[in-house]
């Protein structure tokens, strides 16, 4: 990663996950295996929408089936969204059971779970598993769904509406668009999509009769994700949960909580007196797990006589799919709302998003979490703007982008952006992209019969928001002296096991060799604070435990004073020494550890306040009008994610994002036909962001504003990558075929997408 300022930053000796993980040494769920456990499968349904009018099972020898009706004491959590919505209205969650009753309601929805001896005798049995259905009319749009007089998929959701969420000033927006001398108006479509981790979702549950306790081991992305839904679901403590997740094999935020599936498998580990295992196939993984985005974004952009931006305005249908996730209601109201404005001086701003039920997989946070569809579309309204009124793309951003002496900055709707310098990571972006020269590209590409395209996108993304009192943490010291770091963050690549241990290592002035991280363990210490999701973990978890190594520091001073047989005034603290001010005389904080190990046993916290990270992306790209073949040539990106803790580890946050961008704009789509069959279950017919879809050259800048919000000054990256790329690609994309006439295509843009509208011009 090129570096375009001073950056703080630990030495980097390669990830010490990587030794094991490359050496096939990982475990993962379908790894673990329990003394006399069963295997499960699941029955699913094959219809969208319909009534169960009978199901025919029939226990077997070695064999147990579980219905919708054995579990239908388990609860649904309540939703973690409080506040009123638009006229005051509450968010309804309709009530999902953990199997099927009387209706499915989706493609996928688990209607029994069969258990039996061995993997091939559940399935057997579960072929054998006949369901009698009525059909019922299905509802694959969100915007046909709050029609008049459309089918109603849950009997206490009137009308299919989630929630009606509001928020800005809708009386200042509309002062601000009556003054307005150009309105630039935009819909698009958020395309659904399947975040397809690496690993596919399973788990081994497992009950212990004499203590109450359940052992669940699943992918995970930290214990607090997965405890509300099993709490909710059994109605009881957490502390008869142990949640046990070594490797995971991506999480993306579809790894944030426990599925339905979970507690099916816990309620049968329970019943039969035996752990149960289940691993998912790929089709699974595509219909069962969460889905991202499915938002059809709507909006309009108030300019004066000088193009300065006044107003703006958000009008979204959002899709929660057949029921509502832990995160999919939060996704599409708060994660907007914190940064509706993006990267410019906007003054008023007023934003509306319905939520509705479709007969579809639901909805979760997937990598972004709303904040790509708000890039998106304002990085599209500002290109059609842009060219609605004849002034330069550039010249109009940086016309309006909030300047370095406004920060802290308080949105429109009640937000305070914490730091940046969004004019120097514009001035950047445009340099080491080598802008000015564009044309002359541009005409050599024509001369080849190719369209070629250059985009541009800011962002300000909020990372590390959730509404977490605090974030604690524990070091514990060995007889050797060594330390163990517990928090509750779940890692899912992001480098966890190489960064958290050389953090406290620079604070501590100890090898990091000698630091073992236990994130989420279920054996540690009950911690409070949140897990890995929304771009946090270095802000909060990192952070809490620097806070953590600074306060045994200071036990280490005071019990360093008594080694040296002087008071702790005399004794300073540097470079992993205490030494006697003024003298040779020192000991080293490894010493004190060995010597005083459970004496320096610390915990620590800190409060988190989250912070916005910002960017500038630049793509170039070549299409091909007889192919509509979309060839990435290079993209830039100049970030700000605060202090830069290990440049080689945010920058494979950067790159995994901006892949998962990609995939996003040309290919990635989870297509449902008209009666809600997926139409898209297979890799054959979803396609992943491959190697060739990537950049030829990429080159990523950092120009970083440390954050007040934090003691590290980090921001988050983990997210950065996806919300930059996504209205980066559309915007170049869309500059390569303006000279053919076109201004407008949804996402995906696929082959044949292009094709098709270069073939219409």
């Amino acid at each position: 990663m090129a570096v375009d300022a001073a950056a703080h930053h630990v030495a980097f000796k390669g990830r010490r996950e990587d030794d094991r993980l490359l050496k096939g040494e990982g475990r993962y769920t379908a790894d673990v295996n329990l003394p006399g456990q069963l295997y499960g499968c699941f029955v699913r349904s094959d219809r969208a929408h319909a009534e169960i009018l009978k199901l025919n099972i029939q226990d077997s020898p070695g064999v147990k089936i579980f219905s919708g009706e054995d579990m239908k004491d388990l609860k649904t959590p309540p939703s973690p969204i409080k506040s009123p919505g638009r006229g005051g209205m509450a968010i309804r969650i309709p009530h999902r059971p953990i199997l099927a009753r009387q209706k499915v309601r989706f493609v996928g929805d688990p209607v029994a779970l069969v258990v039996g001896d061995s993997p091939q005798a559940a399935q057997d049995a579960a072929e054998q598993v006949e369901v009698e259905y009525r059909e019922l009319p299905a509802l694959i749009s969100p915007s046909e769904a709050l029609k008049a007089g459309a089918p109603q998929l849950h009997d206490d959701l009137p009308g299919n509406l989630s929630f009606d969420f509001e928020y800005g000033d809708e009386k200042a927006a509309v002062e601000a668009f009556a003054r307005a001398t150009h309105v630039t108006r935009l819909a698009l479509e958020s395309t659904r999509l399947s975040g397809n981790p690496m690993e596919p979702k399973a788990c081994v549950a497992a009950y212990d009769a004499a203590s109450g306790v359940f052992d669940l081991y699943a992918p995970s992305q930290g214990i607090p994700l997965m405890m509300p839904g099993l709490t909710g679901a059994f109605g009881l403590a957490a502390d008869k949960f142990r949640i046990h997740a070594r490797d995971v094999g991506g999480g993306f935020g579809i790894r944030s909580q426990a599925y339905p599936e979970y507690c099916a498998l816990l309620f049968a580990a329970r019943a039969l007196g035996r752990p149960v295992k289940w691993v998912g196939s790929r089709f699974e993984t595509i219909v069962g797990d969460h889905h991202g985005r499915a938002v059809e974004l709507a909006g309009e952009l108030a300019l004066d006589r000088d193009g300065r931006f006044i107003g703006l305005r958000f009008d979204w249908i959002c899709d929660l799919g057949a029921y509502a996730s832990s995160a999919g209601p939060l996704i599409n109201t708060v994660n907007p709302s914190l940064h509706a404005i993006n990267a410019y001086d906007i003054r008023a701003m007023y934003g509306r998003h319905r939520l509705a039920m479709t007969n579809t997989t639901p909805i979760t946070a997937y990598r972004g979490a709303g904040r790509p569809n708000v890039t998106y579309l304002v990085e599209r309204l500002v290109e059609e703007a842009a060219r609605e009124t004849g002034i330069d793309r550039i010249e109009l951003r940086r016309r309006n982008l909030i300047q370095p002496d406004a920060y802290p900055y308080k949105t429109p709707t009640g937000n305070t952006y914490d730091s940046g310098d969004l004019p120097g990571l514009l001035d950047r972006a445009v340099r080491f992209s080598d802008w000015s020269s564009f044309e002359i590209r541009r005409k050599e590409s024509l001369g080849r019969k190719k369209l070629r395209g250059i985009g541009l996108a800011m962002f300000v993304e909020p990372s590390g928001q959730a509404p977490i009192p605090k974030e604690e943490a524990m070091i514990k010291f060995g007889e050797s002296g060594n330390a163990e770091l517990y928090v509750m963050s779940g890692s899912s690549g992001q480098g966890h096991e190489t960064v958290y241990p050389d953090i406290v290592a620079a604070v501590l002035g100890m090898e990091a060799e000698r630091i073992v991280l236990r994130e989420s363990d279920p054996t540690g210490p009950l911690l409070a604070g949140g897990a890995t999701v929304g771009s946090r973990s270095t802000m909060t978890h990192a952070s809490a435990l620097s806070v953590t190594a600074h306060e045994v520091v200071r036990k280490g001073l005071e019990l360093a004073a008594k080694d040296l047989e002087v008071a702790a005034a005399d004794v300073e603290f540097a470079g992993g020494k205490y030494r006697v001010k003024g003298t040779d005389l020192s000991v080293s904080f490894s010493d004190i550890a060995r010597r005083h190990r459970g004496a320096l046993d610390s915990s620590g916290s800190m409060k988190p306040q989250g912070a916005y990270p910002g960017g500038a992306h630049v793509a170039e790209v070549e299409i091909d009008p007889d192919t509509g073949v979309v060839e990435v040539l290079s993209y830039v990106g100049v970030d700000d994610c605060g202090r830069v803790v290990n440049h080689t580890l945010l920058e494979g946050q950067l790159h995994g994002g901006i892949a998962q961008g990609i995939g996003q704009a040309l290919g990635e789509h989870v297509v449902y036909d008209e009666s809600g069959q997926i139409l898209t279950g297979s890799f054959m017919d979803y396609p992943m962001p491959r190697a060739s879809d990537q950049p030829r050259a990429i080159a990523l800048y950092d120009h970083s504003v440390p954050s007040p919000t934090n003691p590290l000054g980090v921001k988050g990256a983990g997210e950065a990558g996806t919300v930059g790329a996504v209205p980066t690609i559309a915007n170049a994309v869309i500059d390569a075929l303006r000279g053919r006439g076109i201004h407008h295509l949804e996402f995906p843009y696929s082959p044949w997408r292009i094709w098709a509208a270069l073939s219409k011009e």
